[in-house]
């Protein structure tokens, strides 16, 4: 029976706080601050545009956020310290547990996917940085639809993609919104609880497996 694996990127696979080291250099100790506003801006963006159906791509929506971080937060930051933070962007560090456990799904015979809200050059730029691209089949971004996560249509768009049945498909992600997406749209979803103190949400969708790193998943697969 063939399984297919669609791995949310950025705080799944990829780290967005790898960007830290990149803001140090223009915002100093206040980096982390920086950091977790950008990214809970840049994920607001993107639930806002989708509902409001006034799409622009991931990248846009992260440049935005970063606009509202540094308004927020009074950095002052000018346009070279912004694009080379949106370079930064596009090399982020992988989680350490990452490549070996892709090494050990794609052993086992599982098709993997990257499933994102990011662009496909984003996606294919951070996973080539990575050194991960290797693992995945063809990369699949709600850009071709248009919305994000978690409009249903993106989980209908992987299960087309790969071509299996939905209970054959999986969904793996740290993003409990993302895990919730997907178990809604009738997918299976393992979630990563990457660190401790984070709730999923108190919803009547659950999570198919909760895992606490990457590799507990092969031997949570079936």
């Amino acid at each position: 029976m063939s399984i297919a694996l669609a791995f949310d990127i950025y705080g799944t696979l990829i780290d967005p706080h790898g960007v830290v080291s990149e803001l140090q250099n223009h915002v100093g100790d206040r980096a982390a601050e920086f950091s977790r506003v950008w990214r809970e801006k840049q994920l607001e963006y993107t639930w806002r545009r989708g509902l409001m159906r006034r799409y622009v791509n991931f990248g846009v929506c992260t440049r935005q956020a970063l606009d509202y971080a540094d308004q927020l937060l009074q950095t002052g930051l000018d346009d070279s310290a912004k694009g080379a933070l949106m370079q930064a962007y596009r090399v982020l560090p992988a989680y350490a547990d990452v490549p070996a456990s892709l090494e050990l799904l794609k052993q086992a015979g599982h098709r993997l996917y990257p499933f994102s809200n990011g662009t496909g050059d984003m996606v294919s730029a951070v996973l080539e940085h990575a050194r991960i691209d290797q693992f995945f089949e063809d990369v699949i971004s709600v850009d071709s639809l248009h919305t994000f996560k978690p409009d249903p249509a993106v989980y209908h768009h992987v299960v087309e993609i790969a071509d299996v049945a939905p209970e054959n498909c999986w969904l793996v992600s740290s993003n409990g919104f993302d895990v919730i997406g997907a178990v809604s749209a009738g997918m299976k979803a393992a979630w990563l609880k990457r660190f401790d103190g984070v709730v999923f949400d108190p919803w009547e969708f659950k999570p198919t497996q909760v895992i606490r790193s990457l590799d507990e998943l092969p031997g949570q697969i079936s």
